[in-house]
């Protein structure tokens, strides 16, 4: 059970860092049933804050067919809706809206928007702090001056990915910049590969993460990328069903490379997807897991660019070694620029 009043104050602090002041208007995105107690907290606190603070309230689903497709929104078919949190200098996504075209165009109005769909557990423990974004943003301007990226691992990874057409994106869990998004908790940075521009072999160990499966791998899958494609992936079980997963949209957009970057929160544990440590949501934690490298498949219109498929994997990686233009910044799973190693880290 949620304390509210704990759970509301913990929100008005995540509300002060995202710069909400006396006079804004902040609204809450719902949909059904679902997270009313955040909805509850977050009006309240923004309302402790002098904001003026609303509800919009969205009818449940309909029925699955079982996967999940980004970018498909509620809101889909209600631009008067859309018009509405265009008016909103802060929109607190309780749905999800990332990829969607509507989250797009409240972005583009100016409306700075915070995703939070994790457990209250995890929203607590891996809240976010001013000295995780400096770092955070250190490697992203590392991220905009380099002109490839590349990553290893021990099992025969090696695939370069070469940068220079989407700019460096930064998760740090709050977002006080007009028109910025962000997720809480979060804690690591990316970008994308040209769109033919990422080549070679990534091959997943044992206790690396396939995202939204919630699962790790249990044995090695290798896969090929050529020209910005998988062209290949080969294994046992899990390598069948990620590629099992991607053939079930029938878009061959699936197999594209999206962004790739690593994670920065040294409070995120590894373990976490292990029951009885889970406590649910959408694998926001071993995605920020300090020194992991991680890779995803699929959409890259996140990033500005042409591809929305729906099918998306978002795949954390352990014991890596990362590059960029040949200067090591995460070696065997640990970051070595001194700048984004927390203090506790710092020799």
């Amino acid at each position: 059970m949620v304390d509210q009043v704990a759970f509301t104050d913990l929100c008005r602090r995540q509300l002060e860092l995202s710069g909400v002041h006396e006079g804004e208007s902040v609204t809450v995105l719902s949909q059904g049933d679902e997270r009313m107690d955040y909805a509850d907290a977050f009006l309240a606190a923004a309302q402790s804050l002098g904001a003026k603070a609303y509800h919009m309230r969205l009818p449940a689903p309909g029925a699955s067919a079982g996967a999940w497709a980004v970018g498909a929104s509620g809101l889909a078919a209600n631009p008067e809706a859309v018009e509405a949190l265009k008016r909103s200098d802060m929109l607190v996504d309780l749905v999800f809206l990332l990829f969607s075209k509507e989250q797009q165009a409240v972005q583009d109005a100016g409306t700075r928007v915070l995703s939070a769909v994790e457990p209250v557990e995890l929203l607590a423990r891996l809240f976010p702090t001013e000295e995780l974004r400096e770092r955070v943003e250190v490697g992203q301007e590392l991220m905009r001056k380099a002109g490839s990226l590349r990553f290893t691992n021990a099992l025969g990874t090696d695939v370069t990915y070469r940068l220079g057409r989407y700019d460096a994106i930064t998760e740090y869990g709050y977002t006080d910049e007009p028109g910025r998004w962000d997720h809480w908790p979060s804690g690591f940075v990316f970008t994308g590969g040209d769109d033919d521009g990422v080549d070679g072999r990534i091959v997943l160990a044992p206790g690396d993460v396939l995202l939204p499966f919630n699962t790790y791998v249990q044995t090695p899958v290798e896969i090929t990328v050529e020209h910005g494609f998988i062209t290949d992936i080969r294994g046992t079980l899990d390598a069948q069903m990620l590629r099992s997963y991607i053939e079930s949209f029938d878009d061959p957009r699936g197999y594209g490379m999206s962004h790739v970057g690593w994670g920065l929160n040294q409070h995120a544990q590894w373990h976490g997807l292990l029951p009885p440590a889970f406590p649910g949501g959408m694998g926001m934690e071993p995605r920020a897991v300090y020194g992991n490298v991680m890779f995803s498949i699929g959409p890259n219109n996140e990033l500005g660019g042409p591809n929305d498929t729906p099918c998306h994997f978002d795949i954390p990686m352990r014991d890596c070694s990362l590059f960029l233009d040949d200067e090591a910044i995460v070696v065997d799973g640990d970051v070595v620029v001194p700048e984004m190693r927390p203090a506790s880290r710092r020799s």
